[in-house]
Parts: C-alpha cells; sequence; structure tokens
C-alpha cells in the first residue's frame, strides 16, 4: 500500500530491497516546504536499520519537475522563528541523506532548482535525463542560495558553482554531468533502466560493508590527506575482521556467490 501525506510524497514499499521516494505536490512544484521537508526525513530515518533496506531512491512522479526548492509562499510572512524552523529541517534531512546508512540516490527527470538542486547535489548518487536542468536562482529575486550552495562547492569545481550561484542561470543535464553535480546523465527514456542498474549492483553488495564505506567516505572528506591514510588503513584492517570480508574474498577464490550475513559480526 502507497503511504502519502498530504499527497506531498508517495512512500512505495521497499520493493527489491529499494524504497522509493517521489516527490508529488505537483501544484506546488514539488516545493521543499516544511511539511514537505518533514516527511522527507522521516522517510528517510524510517526503519533505517532493516537489513532487508539496501537503498533509498529520490525521485519526482512528474516529468517536468524535481523540485523547485523552498515554498516562497512561506518564507514571505516575516516570522523568523519559523524561517529558522524550515532551513534547520532542510539541513536535518541533508545530514540525514548524508547519515543514511544505505546509499541515497536522486533520479532527476525535469527541473531542480535552488533547494530542490541542493537535495539532489546532497544524495550519494545522482542521475538525471538529457532534457533535465540544474539551477540556483536565489539572487535573482534577493534569496541568495547560501545553504544550496554548501554541497554545490563541495561536489563541483569552485568557478561552476559560483557560476550557477552569482547568475542563477540553469546547467543542463549534460553540464551538470560535465561539473560533477551529477553521476550520470542518460537519453529521458532511459532513466528507470539506469537507476535500475545501480540499485541492483548496490543491493548485491553486502549492506554492512557498503555502511561502513560510506561513514569513512564522508568523515575523511574533511581530513589532512596523511590523517585520512592513516584512518583509511586501519577502517580497511577493521573490514578484514568482519564476516562478510571473509566470505566475500573466500566467495571470489572459490569463484561462487557471496551469502552475506549484511552484519557488523567480526571472525
Amino acid at each position: 500500500m502507497i503511504a502519502t501525506w498530504r499527497f506531498l510524497i508517495k512512500n512505495s514499499p521497499t520493493v527489491s530491497q529499494v524504497r522509493t521516494i517521489r516527490l508529488s505536490d505537483s501544484a506546488s512544484c514539488n516545493s521543499l516546504s516544511l511539511e514537505m521537508l518533514r516527511s522527507l526525513l522521516r522517510e528517510i530515518k524510517r526503519d533505517k536499520d532493516n537489513k532487508d533496506l539496501r537503498s533509498i531512491l529520490l525521485m519526482s512522479d512528474s516529468e517536468k519537475m524535481f523540485s523547485a526548492g523552498h515554498n516562497l509562499k512561506e518564507l514571505t510572512v516575516i516570522n523568523a522563528k519559523f524561517h529558522k524552523e524550515v532551513f534547520e529541517t532542510c539541513a536535518e534531512l541533508m545530514r540525514a541523506i548524508s547519515q543514511s546508512p544505505v546509499p541515497v540516490i536522486a533520479a532527476v527527470d525535469g527541473l531542480a532548482a535552488a533547494a530542490g538542486c541542493q537535495l539532489v547535489a546532497a544524495c550519494d548518487i545522482a542521475v538525471c535525463t538529457e532534457r533535465s536542468s540544474f539551477s540556483t536562482p536565489g539572487a535573482n529575486i534577493g534569496i541568495f542560495c547560501s545553504t544550496p550552495g554548501i554541497p554545490l562547492v563541495r561536489n563541483m569545481p569552485r568557478k561552476n558553482a559560483m557560476y550557477m550561484l552569482f547568475t542563477g542561470l540553469p546547467i543542463s543535464g549534460r553540464e551538470a554531468y560535465e561539473y560533477g553535480l551529477v553521476s550520470k546523465v542518460v537519453p529521458n527514456d532511459k532513466l528507470d533502466e539506469e537507476v535500475r542498474q545501480i540499485t541492483d549492483a548496490i543491493n548485491a553488495k553486502s549492506r554492512s560493508v557498503v555502511h561502513i564505506g560510506k561513514t569513512f567516505l564522508y568523515e575523511q572528506m574533511d581530513l589532512d590527506i596523511s590523517t585520512a591514510y592513516f584512518l583509511g588503513a586501519e577502517k580497511m584492517v577493521n573490514n578484514l575482521k568482519m564476516k562478510d570480508a571473509q566470505e566475500g574474498i573466500r566467495s571470489f577464490l572459490e569463484k561462487k556467490k557471496p551469502n552475506w550475513s549484511h552484519d557488523y559480526d567480526k571472525n
């Protein structure tokens, strides 16, 4: 059964180990209202330790719009306390994506603007169609995209990110791929196929191994390279102690499919 919250998002049951969350508030161009942000945050965190869950997919019901960003109608009222709650909830959502034990994937077909672009940039993997576009046009209306810029400059070359932030001009799906904002760009009719290949590849791995790998990838980004290598070597040694690591090596040498436990148990 599909669960809905005022029709803002649709959460499909976990199918083939993938939880699909669809933005479906077409009337507001899938704007990230406070209610939408809360719903997304709840779904990203829900049942996160379930071993049957291997990846989370974010997509839109609309072919023209992934998300237009924050709901501007909510921001017209002079209410600093409410505005703070909106942006703090948005920040919590972005952190929840990076802290999720499973990869979070954005599948974009259409426009991702402002905080919608931020949402894409915050995901672990992003795939878009050729007709997709991305923009951070906040400065056009007097609200600089300060928070969307946070994941942008961490994913793209600084000059490309600044071009988007200062001009407000959109970039194409192909440019988003070339700049590193998305992982892949595909023909308009190949998005589902590409996403399925990605989730199938992730699902074939040990959930616990992917989790520790994802956690370390984010941890080491803020470290100097010497410290990162020191901790990385330690992480590899601890990884090798895990039962799933030994199962994987043994299965590779014996040319058979591994039987993952998806646990963190060590030999």
